[in-house]
């Protein structure tokens, strides 16, 4: 089960389990080879935990947080672990170690724990050598070691031994050699300085006022996402977690992709939060200015992400079909002129922002429009990068005219008439071939690709980039049809046409907040506000969502947590707080 909670700091990120496991972790930075791999291989893929005998587990996240808190205890015994990567606020800027910190304390009685510390580094493919040098244990991988402190005796750590708890217990495992050995004193320095930090933040998120705590969850979660190194927005901290169980729907999301980045920043700039997006703009330029656009890169950067199989790993819940690397990267994916022109138009346009080379920024939209008028009547994969369909895609087209429609704007907005006349020319007849060919009249819907028959929840999003009203009787009857043919046990599918792999089975989460937007937009307020209950349900117990649920089961699949399934909910949330300001007639202070 997918039960787990997230810790991590802008450069490294861990799954801990509710038996107290790091089940994943990569080090140095998110796309590192797994030092920890259990939840890829419960055998061999490598786990560091904390084993006990008391019953029951309480796993939740210090409020407004990314620090783990687990408390165990009965009658006779008790005891707390917290989990947390530091994250430290100096003056202005944040110092983030790629190292993670466990402390565990005692509450009551002496309970008797042991510790399972097993790291299988490089994707678990070697055997690790250990040595002793002094208090420290080096861990020894084919290209770099990792370091572990702790004031436990190193023989109860090495060897697995029992050991009574009466006095605190920290571990530090680093993949750098610290000069001075840590001691017990500074963990605790840390952890208090990370909650703070965390706190900090939090309090400058700018909250809507309904479902305001499921907000901020997804907020801080989507922050774990960020890697501060380069403005790189990561998909998932995972990777092969599958998007059905049995098969071979299983792909590396320790990537950057364009579009779901650009989708993050927007749900942070939302809720007041700039600096990501910022960030996000230099690494964009830095990657799009070097080369073709492609739809995914390395968080460095980097447009090299061949993928291949590691078939020593037994995978999630023994599905195989693991991988690393993403060969979308090679895909011709049509849309991204559209999400990149969205993010540099809004945070451009966002009076709270100054570039001092805002001009600088015209070569590269002008770049953009020109490749979406190119672009625009050619066939592509899709935004379900499909490997072999290539097609039509209605939301690609319609994303062409976002980037060529926005594009004048900000053509306009920097001086550039002439150009943002002849594009507002060419958005407009752009505009007409989506609305005439993607809407099928005799089906009553929007269709996956121009003048097709599929049903696609991706158009759900047509209102939101501004392409047609809401309330247009056109939307209004593909949002009722897509219930008829997507929906599935109260959720919504992506497609129900078979792909490159047979028949999809699971539902795409976002896609579920995608409908209840629309709803709300629609106007059906009351319902959306059903809808968004029930998918909160789906989240995990610490408020986490995965990429896919199985709508025969409820079980939470694909990779996790799916940074594009928080943007969902973030945006949703928003749109309906809003609304509901107007209908209650709240939109005064104090009302």
């Amino acid at each position: 089960m997918l039960n787990h909670g997230i810790i991590g700091n802008e450069r490294i990120l861990a799954l801990v389990s509710p038996e107290q496991s790091i089940d994943w972790l990569c080090m140095p930075s998110f796309d590192s080879p797994s030092v920890f791999g259990r939840i890829l291989d419960d055998e061999n893929g490598g786990r560091f935990q904390i084993v006990h005998a008391i019953q029951g587990n309480n796993l939740k996240y210090v409020e407004n947080t990314n620090v783990l808190r687990a408390m165990w205890q009965n009658a006779e015994h008790g005891y707390e672990l917290f989990d947390f990567a530091p994250r430290i606020v100096r003056g202005l800027s944040i110092d983030s170690p790629p190292e993670i910190i466990r402390i565990l304390k005692p509450l009551k009685g002496r309970p008797r724990l042991r510790v399972r510390f097993d790291p299988r580094p490089d994707y678990a493919r070697v055997k690790p050598e250990f040595s002793l040098h002094g208090e420290t244990v080096v861990v020894s991988g084919p290209d770099l070691k990792f370091y572990l402190y702790s004031n436990l005796p190193m023989d109860a750590l090495l060897q697995g031994n029992e050991f009574i708890l009466d006095t605190e217990i920290y571990f530090v495992f680093s993949c750098y050699r610290r000069e001075n050995h840590p001691n017990l004193a500074e963990a605790n320095y840390l952890l208090d300085s990370t909650i703070q930090g965390w706190r900090a933040w939090a309090k400058t998120c700018s909250l809507p006022t309904f479902e305001p705590a499921a907000v901020l969850r997804s907020a801080l979660c989507l922050k774990l996402h960020t890697y501060k190194d380069t403005g790189a927005v990561i998909a998932a901290a995972t990777t092969s977690i599958p998007e059905a169980l049995g098969t071979e729907r299983t792909w590396d999301y320790r990537y950057c992709w364009l579009r779901d980045a650009a989708f993050v920043v927007e749900a942070l700039r939302r809720l007041s939060h700039l600096t990501e997006g910022e960030a996000f703009i230099r690494y964009l330029r830095n990657v799009v200015e070097s080369g073709p656009i492609q739809p995914l890169y390395s968080i460095h950067g980097h447009n090299r992400l061949e993928e291949r199989f590691l078939p020593h790993l037994a995978g999630y819940k023994n599905n195989g079909f693991v991988r690393i690397g993403n060969a979308a990267f090679g895909q011709r994916q049509n849309d991204l002129m559209g999400e990149v022109i969205l993010c540099l138009e809004t945070f451009l346009t966002d009076p709270r922002i100054i570039l001092d080379d805002e001009a600088s920024i015209f070569p590269l939209v002008e770049r953009m429009v020109e490749e979406a008028i190119v672009s625009a009547p050619e066939n592509d994969t899709g935004i379900w990068e499909f490997r072999s369909m290539l097609r039509p895609y209605s939301f690609s087209r319609a994303m062409c005219w976002v980037a060529i429609q926005r594009g004048s704007v900000l053509a306009r907005r920097l001086g550039k008439e002439n150009h943002a006349l002849r594009w507002e020319k060419i958005a407009e007849q752009e505009r007409e071939i989506v609305l005439r060919r993607a809407y099928n009249e005799k089906l009553g819907f929007f269709t996956q690709a121009l003048d097709g028959q599929y049903p696609d929840a991706s158009n759900l999003l047509f209102p939101t980039i501004g392409i047609i009203d809401a309330k247009d009787p056109r939307f209004v009857s593909t949002v009722r049809k897509y219930e008829e043919l997507l929906m599935q046990r109260g959720l919504l599918l992506r497609y129900r046409n078979e792909d490159d792999f047979g028949e999809t089975t699971s539902a795409f989460t976002i896609c579920s907040f995608w409908w209840c937007e629309a709803l709300a937009l629609m106007g059906e307020l009351d319902e959306a506000i059903e809808l968004f209950g029930r998918m909160k349900r789906y989240a995990n117990p610490l408020g986490l969502y995965s990429e896919d649920v199985d709508p025969s089961t409820g079980e939470l699949i694909g990779n996790f947590p799916q940074a594009y399934t928080h943007v969902g909910l973030i945006h949703t949330a928003m749109t309906i707080g809003e609304l509901l300001e107007a209908r209650e007639g709240r939109v005064r202070a104090w009302t």
